[in-house]
């Protein structure tokens, strides 16, 4: 990124949380706090369990760990800068800073979505090839599928943002968000390719996560069809439990990006697109291991017993 392609901008401006009530920003501060606190400490317990019971020493259980540490990244990367907004009026920031903000928040989004689709590819080798599952899903085939996510993120996110930030900056600096989003970005940018570097980013990213949304879809089809022809009843239900908390996780992450990017156009104010930017950066890390925690029932009792064990050992 040289230095000519940033035109008379030399920082942007964080407008954040200035618009609300002064009032509201401690009990803002508060609740994201503990939410952020939340999710590291719901995050680490998830990967502490893993790796101390054995019996979830399985490739499930392998990219459940992988989706807690990117979780964990995430939240350190973002929420902090988020925290400071709320103590703060406004933040300048400068360019490679706000660069490596908008990557670090692509390539986190696009690992969270690449994990959740070859966890949901698990469920379906796992239900739908049982026979197959240890040779399809060794460990090494499974280190190497995180290996993939991480990559395919970094170069998604480095893709975008090089492409954002080729482009030409002038006249008004404030960044209506409390992150450097990419859309309020795109806004302040001039030049005439503004309208066609816009759709590229936009086709980039709808590609890549509505790619995975629907092969998440489509392993669940053939995994609703293998489960059907279970003749029990509790043999169905047995195998379903097995996909909750991982179907959950993908409708609430989904969920809140959807809110975020499929709003309707007249449906726009600077409160009501800070809040709901929140709901993706905070409260999907903050709902995720709340999900695992409570919907995985082997993971439930894992944690359960770590505890009792630990506790016991404390009293004796």
């Amino acid at each position: 990124m040289s230095s000519q392609n940033y035109s008379t901008v030399s920082e942007f401006i964080l407008f954040g949380f200035s618009a609300f009530p002064q009032q509201l920003l401690p009990a803002f501060f508060l609740l994201y706090l503990l939410m952020y606190l939340f999710t590291l400490l719901g995050n680490l317990l998830i990967m502490v369990t893993i790796w101390t019971e054995h019996r979830l020493h399985t490739p499930m259980y392998l990219f459940l760990c992988a989706l807690s540490i990117s979780e964990i990244l995430f939240t350190v990367a973002i929420t902090p800068r988020m925290l400071s907004d709320l103590l703060s009026t406004r933040r300048s920031i400068s360019f490679v800073a706000c660069a490596n903000q908008m990557f670090f928040s692509f390539m986190f989004g696009f690992t969270h979505s690449f994990l959740l689709m070859i966890m949901g590819y698990d469920r379906y080798v796992a239900i739908c090839h049982p026979l197959h599952y240890h040779v399809l899903m060794s460990p090494r085939d499974c280190a190497r599928l995180v290996a993939w996510t991480w990559a395919g993120g970094s170069i998604m996110g480095m893709m975008v943002t090089s492409i954002v930030f080729h482009l030409s900056f002038c006249g008004s600096n404030v960044i209506h968000h409390f992150l450097c989003h990419v859309l309020s970005l795109l806004k302040l940018a001039c030049g005439d390719t503004i309208s066609s570097v816009t759709m590229g980013v936009i086709l980039v990213c709808v590609t890549a996560l509505i790619g995975c949304l629907f092969l998440i879809i489509l392993s669940y089809v053939f995994i609703v069809a293998a489960i059907l022809r279970i003749p029990s009843a509790e043999g169905r239900h047995k195998t379903f439990s097995t996909c909750v908390s991982h179907l959950t996780v993908v409708v609430v992450h989904y969920g809140f990006a959807s809110i975020i990017y499929l709003k309707p156009k007249g449906f726009h104010s600077t409160y009501s697109d800070t809040l709901m930017a929140t709901t993706y950066t905070v409260f999907t890390p903050f709902l995720s291991p709340i999900i695992f925690s409570l919907r995985n029932k082997e993971l439930k009792s894992a944690i359960n017993e770590s505890f009792h064990r630990k506790f016991c050992s404390v009293n004796s």
